[in-house]
């Protein structure tokens, strides 16, 4: 009967508007009836989960069906804490409860809480330790490179909310095949449960268009084909196309010694890796180019020039076996520019690379997921005491505030780009306008491996006193900035290439896993001892 009804009124020519509210009243009507005959539908394959300082109730949800959520606290009666049609709750009880057993119930609106069909539901929250923090933080956000992954592809979708929900994202999606294998070594779920992901992956990345061996920086994950990042950017991206190779060296590794079928894909993952022609976006000069399009060229020209994210595009380049950069390259563009090198002193930290005060905090962390700073050096720096400052900077101009903007501390710090809740997606670093307010959790909690005590601080504000409003689905949220009115203060979104650093570098602060697996490729000392760098043990 359901059936027969929405056939026949797809059929009428009426206005979308009034088409969708035949829909809604469709939809609501079973609950509707149920309720009028005293009957209702309870939610089924219920879900609750307890953390230090809140409970995550999760169900399979009929459409429409509106759901009240009611809490009884230890000692206390059962009060309402939320309502939903969605199949999932996040209830934030605050720290105070780390440790109690809390009881739920679930009511189908309209209905009596006091009806002896409504079972009752009772989870622990875990205790308040950093441990737990740590991991909670890295199972939330992994989420969104498995729960929240394309389902066809398996890419990394571009961010939560879009307009154009099928973008993929090369680079987002190289830092999600990190964040899915340390989540598979957490048991988050299982390793065949892993591979399935890079597998899809994979397949995506053998059958959509390349450019020369690099891939575009967004594709539709419909098609197939590139989405258009800019005006004339609409082929191949050598700097995203390094992060996703990243992982991609990353998940070999892991897989390299598994059953056959992970082998074979060991096998198409160097496939994959050896056919990117690093060597030809130097468009035959001493300088490595980011961009080229079948459509408009060189029309770009933009070069890699560092000290910033793009570091790890010249060690890939050079590690590669079938198409390298040569060192000269890597020394007449990267090493060449207005903000490659800087030797000041900010806030008793001396900078040896990098713009004023340090720029944004991805630069200490996209290139860095899989290279492993520590006892990294070259003539110019130590790389893992260069992004140590770098940090440290940050965290010193929260402290110091120049601007007085509120919400700053030693508990509440670090910039890098990300949405932002005046402007949409911008830049944040100390020293510029753009330094407005806004605070991206993933700044500082992915800066734990270079500075831990600031940065688990920092991951103690963000969920104890405001994870309330700050903490959801994924995680943190994108971004956040005190100084607007209540309800704009933060922006309900996450980025792929955001949430990357967090899952990784939070692993990586755990045990290493990430470094461990890049590191152990073998190709990628010979491109670091070609490029002059060596290791130093710690």
């Amino acid at each position: 009967m359901w059936n027969f009804f929405v056939i026949h009124l797809k059929k009428y020519e009426m206005k979308p508007e009034v088409r969708n509210i035949m829909f809604l009243l469709l939809w609501s009507l079973p609950v509707c009836c149920s309720i009028a005959t005293g009957k209702y539908v309870l939610p089924e394959k219920v879900k609750v989960e307890g953390y230090p300082a809140h409970v995550e109730l999760s169900w399979h949800n009929q459409p429409a069906f509106n759901y009240e959520i009611y809490r009884a606290l230890p000692g206390k009666s059962f009060v309402k804490c939320g309502e939903t049609q969605s199949d999932n709750f996040i209830d934030f009880i605050g720290k105070s409860s780390a440790g109690k057993t809390v009881a739920y119930k679930i009511v189908p609106k309209g209905i009596d809480l006091a009806d002896k069909k409504i079972p009752e539901y009772k989870v622990t929250l875990t205790a308040a330790t950093d441990e737990n923090l740590l991991d909670m933080v890295q199972r939330y956000t992994t989420r969104y490179f498995y729960d929240f992954a394309d389902p066809t592809t398996g890419m990394a979708r571009e961010r939560s909310m879009d307009s154009n929900g099928t973008i993929v994202t090369t680079g987002g999606t190289g830092f999600g095949i990190m964040a899915l294998i340390a989540g598979a070594e957490r048991n988050y779920y299982g390793k065949i449960d892993a591979y399935r992901s890079v597998d899809k992956i994979v397949s995506f990345l053998e059958k959509c268009e390349r450019f020369h061996g690099a891939w575009a920086h967004w594709y539709d994950a419909t098609s197939g084909k590139p989405f258009s990042f800019s005006k004339y950017d609409d082929g191949g991206d050598l700097v995203e196309t390094a992060f996703l190779v990243q992982g991609l060296l990353t998940a070999r590794e892991y897989f390299r010694n598994g059953s056959s079928e992970e082998r074979l894909l060991t096998n198409r993952i160097t496939q994959l890796w050896e056919t990117v022609e690093w060597n030809w976006y130097t468009d035959g000069s001493d300088s490595l180019y980011w961009h080229w399009s079948k459509n408009y060229g060189w029309k770009m020209k933009h070069r890699i020039q560092g000290f910033d994210e793009t570091m790890i595009t010249y060690v890939l380049g050079a590690s590669s076996p079938t198409f390298p950069i040569d060192k000269k390259v890597y020394d007449s563009s990267y090493k060449i520019s207005s903000y490659y090198k800087n030797g000041k002193i900010y806030y008793g930290h001396k900078l040896d690379l990098g713009m004023e005060m340090g720029g944004p905090l991805f630069f200490t962390h996209y290139s860095f997921l899989g290279l492993n700073p520590h006892g990294l050096t070259d003539e110019s720096t130590n790389y893992f005491e260069r992004n140590k400052a770098h940090a440290l900077i940050h965290l010193a101009y929260a402290i110091d505030n120049p601007k007085k903007h509120v919400g700053y501390g030693a508990d509440s710090w670090g910039f890098t780009s990300s949405d932002d809740p005046l402007v949409g997606y911008t830049s944040h670093h100390p020293g510029t306008n753009d330094e407005n307010g806004t605070i991206s959790p993933t700044a500082a909690v992915s800066s734990v491996v270079y500075t831990p005590e600031a940065s688990l601080a920092a991951t103690r504000h963000f969920y104890y006193d405001l994870g309330g409003k700050l903490w959801g689905r994924y995680g943190f949220y994108d971004a956040y900035n005190l100084e607007m009115t209540e309800g704009q203060q933060v922006v309900h979104s996450y980025l792929a290439i955001d949430q990357g650093p967090i899952a990784v570098m939070i692993e990586n602060y755990r045990s290493g896993l990430l470094w461990k697996l890049f590191m152990s490729n073998p190709e990628i000392q010979a491109g670091l001892d070609k490029l002059g760098f060596t290791i130093k043990s710690r």
